[in-house]
């Protein structure tokens, strides 16, 4: 009851400390309104400072559920108190572990998500186009990005440490779902219902790490559905590679399981569109639709995609930010 207790206490941390960040940046954009602002599905502008902003939450939530926990097992008399010598102990040292790999997961994804946001062309997607322009010698932001997580998860996954079959397995998560959870950021809501969905299920197993990052997402779902913001690379990223690393409590065979649908997922998006499937599947489109405006209307000629409708002759920039697919 007590870790219970500790999770809610983070969830609510996390989702007020994203709501004030959400409000401060808002108020003063690091670079400017123009840097963080975008041009939704629906041709209308929204900002990326969402994403920034749920990244602060869910990792002041970490911590502060990590000092609950250190807290508490102090008070148990099962680590010394704090000040003493040897006030971490094993069992809080292991606790700072974790909440130190988390944010070193979710804080690397946000950074590298944010270089993307702030300084990608958006003219190529997904592995094969970044893989592709290395190959004629050009270097992608985007490319760049999935290194810099990809070396980031490596880091976070040593830091909670393991067997090196574990920490190459804690390294897939990280990555795999800062990289996945993007590739759903599409549609207004979409990336953080699918979180949502994602940490219930990891709750559910005893992982309560995720409230941190839920309760986050969660605080700003209104301005996602709202189409007033949107998660961008930033935190779609960081809330993916937070999950992922919420998952190394898993048993190894959970975590090879679900690293195997991460990887089937994210090879199947270089071939299948999620929001066509979404859209044919009546469940997964109530779910897709749920608390957002009404979809917009194709064209009469029938040649734009379902749920999109061409930009508005004059976008405030031509980055377009819930994109089409594949992400990356």
């Amino acid at each position: 009851m007590r870790r219970a207790g500790y999770a809610v206490a983070a969830g609510a941390c996390a989702a007020g400390a994203a709501r004030l960040a959400y409000s401060a940046m808002s108020r003063r954009p690091p670079g400017g309104p123009k840097a963080w602002s975008r041009t939704n599905h629906r041709g209308e502008p929204v900002t990326l400072l969402e994403g920034p902003a749920v990244a602060a939450g869910a990792l002041a939530g970490v911590l502060a559920q990590a000092g609950l926990a250190q807290a508490g097992l102090a008070q148990a008399g099962l680590v010394p108190a704090s000040g003493s010598p040897g006030a971490s102990g094993p069992a809080g040292s292991a606790g700072w572990r974790r909440a130190a790999a988390m944010v070193l997961g979710g804080a690397g994804a946000a950074a590298f998500g944010a270089y993307d946001d702030l300084a990608g062309s958006g003219d190529r997607r997904g592995f094969r186009g970044h893989l592709g322009a290395l190959r004629q010698g050009e270097v992608t932001t985007g490319a760049v990005k999935l290194g810099g997580i990809g070396v980031t998860g490596v880091v976070s996954a040593a830091l909670a440490g393991g067997s090196p079959a574990d920490v190459i397995l804690n390294a897939g998560l990280v990555a795999g779902g800062a990289n996945l959870l993007n590739l759903f950021d599409l549609r207004p809501g979409r990336a953080i219902k699918v979180a949502a969905a994602s940490g219930v299920l990891l709750g559910v197993a005893g992982q309560d790490s995720v409230a941190a990052p839920l309760g986050a997402a969660l605080a700003l779902l209104p301005e996602d559905l709202g189409e007033r913001a949107m998660l961008g690379d930033a935190g779609a990223n960081a809330l993916g590679a937070m999950l992922g690393a919420s998952a190394a409590g898993l048993s190894r065979p959970a975590r090879i399981a679900l690293l195997a649908g991460i990887a089937g997922l994210t090879a199947a998006s270089e071939k299948v569109s999620f929001t066509k499937v979404i859209a044919r599947t009546p469940v997964l489109n109530w779910l897709d639709m749920l608390g957002r405006r009404p979809a917009p209307q194709t064209e009469p000629s029938g040649t734009e995609p379902s749920g999109t409708e061409p930009p508005s002759p004059q976008p405030p920039v031509t980055i377009p930010a819930q994109r089409p697919e594949s992400g990356g």
